[in-house]
């Protein structure tokens, strides 16, 4: 009786910790303690408000210690089976190392804990699920687009390392070069145009590497991140679909068993009447 009891209890702990409300109180706690470390940065807020905003970072720490502390409790070796819970409990642990002396640099760390909105929010959740689970394909990216840096970087590099040596002049020069222009900041103003003000076919070098590098290249990755992201949902659903599809099942069989065992005892009551009589 007292095991059944301690399960019960387990599973009230855990539908407890999965609530929403539990969940949106957390959430809570982290935008407040992001919005403390913010103002801790400003001089002027530190000597009017520093010991308020201390103390305050000291008891979300305190919570957040207790949260972790309260899910190994419920989960027990479950807990450490699941990726975001490590990642909770490795941002937690930074956040209680003494930051003094040596380890000062570790104060900054505590910012880590915005980062737990990212578990605490399904959506920024599935985001970085599906970045992660991107990065086979993200890597066959990186392939061809250091494959199209290296063809125009040698192009570029023989055909103007002459004349612009400051933007072509050796291959490290060329692929930096080449990166700007990718991240389309000055390319124009700063690059091309006084490039094709000696030599005016130099568009031609320019159009086609931003269509294929910056273009190209950023659809076809955002176009993997989406596909991964509905593969994903896609699974969710069909584990949703499962779930329920299981426990209609097992209510069915419960149905039926409790229908079985009320004809089983009206048969018995049938029985007992017709041998009164």
């Amino acid at each position: 009786m007292l095991i059944w009891d301690r399960v019960k209890n387990m599973d009230d702990l855990r539908a407890f910790i999965e609530s929403k409300a539990f969940q949106y109180s957390i959430i809570a706690l982290i935008i407040i303690n992001a919005i403390t470390i913010g103002l801790e940065t400003s001089a002027t807020i530190r000597e009017s408000a520093g010991l308020w905003l201390t103390e305050i970072d000291k008891y979300i720490l305190v919570i957040f210690t207790l949260e972790i502390s309260v899910k190994i409790v419920a989960y027990r070796q479950k807990f450490f089976a699941n990726t975001w819970n490590i990642f909770d409990f490795l941002i937690v642990a930074i956040a209680l190392i003494p930051a003094a002396g040596p380890l000062h640099i570790l104060r900054t760390l505590r910012v880590l804990r915005t980062a737990r909105l990212i578990k605490n929010v399904p959506k920024l959740r599935l985001i970085i699920e599906s970045l992660l689970k991107s990065i086979p394909s993200i890597g066959w990216i990186g392939v061809l687009l250091f494959m199209i840096f290296y063809i125009f970087a040698v192009i570029g590099t023989d055909l103007y390392q002459d004349q612009f040596p400051e933007y072509f002049g050796d291959m490290g020069k060329t692929f930096f070069t080449l990166f700007q222009v990718m991240t389309l900041e000055s390319w124009s103003s700063g690059i091309a145009r006084p490039m094709m003000q000696e030599v005016s076919y130099s568009y031609l070098f320019f159009i086609p590497f931003i269509l294929l590098a910056t273009y190209t290249t950023l659809n076809v990755f955002i176009a993997i991140v989406v596909n991964t992201m509905n593969e994903i949902n896609r699974a969710e659903m069909k584990e949703e679909e499962e779930r329920v599809k299981d426990f209609v099942h097992h209510e069915h069989e419960q149905m039926l068993e409790y229908l079985s065992s009320i004809e089983r005892k009206i048969t018995q009551l049938e029985k007992k009447i017709d041998q009164k009589n």
